[in-house]
């Protein structure tokens, strides 16, 4: 893939909170990728409207000429994109905080992508993240799907199964801890080489090289680094010394379950019911000053929020008390920091361009990746990514430490996948057994029947499904 003038992008959700940093993103880099058009399409018609004006506002003030374009359809978004960049969320910020709020009624600690709240997720954004794949397909035969879609890797899977696009799926979880162990050993991130591998959400570094050399045992050894690898104190040493490996962030969903859920159960709160709270005051703060004429005053607003949003991750979760206090605040341009949600994603296009080969973290088909993961089965590893190519990285055999892990989550993924394309309910449940969060049968019943009574996407599967459910 060759650079060219009047390249189009399209980004599918373009009424998500995060769309004016990948606006800003994309304007940075727009003589290097030869973009002059970002078309956006939300189903949400004002929260759109919004975010494209702020996002003209952004481009306005860098400078720049990306065109911003609200779409009519979907189908007006994505037809002679070079890119389709996806980044839905099926039901809104408030079906989060009630999959949360679900997990936490039956027990379980409430998060978007991982235990009962990522199984909801992903039962309701299968279906969706298909139709968009296959119009991309139909009207854009030539253009790369960029996965931003959580759960990130099963999206990906689901879309690399059913559909002939082709899909990358990205995340910024593991960019980001390697960005922190360059921190914390005080080198820059060039010097850095991790050798990582997993799923997306459910990956471990296994080597921490600096100038070729592995210095993970020495990091091992130090209390105090290892307090500062992550957004917050989730991790007893013991437990990755235990390991021999450094997990991403949500790990912690696995390894200490019940301290998450006795923290939320303190706090009376998950993460996404907050999140949403944050969300309302953003949407209503910003359509004030966009109606009153004065955009650019809206920008310093969005940076406060995404700084509050950012210096709160994690802390609910790993510890008891509020998370959103000013303690907790960043006092950073979110836009230019090294890591995040719009950075990779940039660098995905600029390399698949040509522009840049990257060794990059993405979630791709393992092609022999992962010794013990079946071919066509989509895993998060370090890639070549060249002009219009990607190559993962062959990583091995997976550590034994994690091994039952990752094969169980990868079935989970495979069943969660069919439940949504045949409408099984016991499918679903059988999705929900083999997920090493949940991993029983009796309670899937209960759960799958609040996941469906407060998912309205969700109610296909008493439509369309003849299984017994008891």
């Amino acid at each position: 893939m060759s650079r060219s003038g009047n390249l189009k992008l399209a980004l599918i959700g373009g009424g998500g909170v995060r769309t004016p940093l990948v606006i800003f993103g994309i304007n940075e880099s727009a003589r290097l990728l030869g973009a002059e058009e970002l078309a956006l399409y939300d189903p949400d018609s004002e929260r759109v409207r919004i975010m494209a004006e702020l996002g003209r506002a952004i481009v306005a003030h860098e400078g720049g000429s990306l065109r911003i374009r609200v779409a009519a359809s979907a189908e007006d978004a994505v037809m002679d994109a070079r890119f389709v960049l996806s980044s839905i969320r099926v039901g809104g910020i408030s079906s989060r905080a009630q999959d949360e709020r679900t997990a936490l009624d039956h027990g379980y600690p409430g998060q978007e992508t991982t235990g009962p709240g990522g199984v909801a997720m992903a039962l309701r954004t299968v279906g969706p993240s298909l139709e968009y794949a296959r119009l991309a397909e139909k009207r854009s035969p030539n253009a790369w799907f960029i996965n931003f879609t959580n759960p990130a890797g099963l999206i990906t899977q689901a879309i690399s199964q059913h559909t002939g696009v082709r899909v990358v799926g990205i995340c910024d979880t593991p960019d980001e801890l390697f960005h922190r162990i360059a921190a914390v050993l005080q080198v820059s991130s060039q010097r850095l080489r991790c050798d990582y591998l997993g799923l997306n959400h459910l990956g471990w570094i296994r080597r921490v090289l600096v100038d070729g050399k592995d210095v993970l045992a020495r990091l091992l050894r130090d209390d105090t680094a290892l307090d500062r690898l992550y957004h917050a104190r989730l991790f007893n040493p013991d437990l990755l010394r235990s390991l021999e490996l450094l997990p991403t962030e949500y790990l912690y969903f696995y390894y200490c379950r019940r301290r998450a859920l006795a923290n939320q159960q303190a706090a009376g709160t998950t993460r996404g019911e907050e999140v949403s709270r944050l969300n309302d005051r953003l949407m209503t703060d910003l359509a004030d000053h966009l109606k009153s004429g004065s955009p650019e005053e809206a920008i310093p607003l969005y940076t406060n929020y995404l700084n509050q949003r950012s210096g709160s991750y994690m802390k609910l979760e790993a510890s008891a008390g509020s998370a959103f206090d000013e303690s907790n605040v960043l006092q950073e341009d979110p836009f230019r920091t090294a890591t995040g949600y719009h950075r990779i994603a940039l660098d995905v296009m600029k390399a698949l361009c040509g522009l840049e080969p990257r060794r990059l973290i993405v979630n791709v088909p393992n092609r022999g990746a992962i010794t013990e993961i079946g071919e066509a089965d989509i895993v998060e590893v370090p890639c070549t990514i060249f002009n219009d190519s990607i190559q993962p990285e062959a990583c091995g055999a997976l550590p034994e430490a994690v091994k039952g892990l990752v094969l169980a989550v990868k079935a989970y993924e495979r069943a969660a996948i069919g439940a949504v394309v045949s409408g099984s309910t016991m499918l679903a449940r059988k999705a929900m057994l083999l997920y090493p969060p949940i991993g029983e049968w009796e309670p899937t019943h209960e759960l799958l029947n609040d996941m469906i009574q407060h998912n309205p996407s969700l109610q296909y599967f008493r439509a369309c499904s003849h299984d017994e459910t008891d």
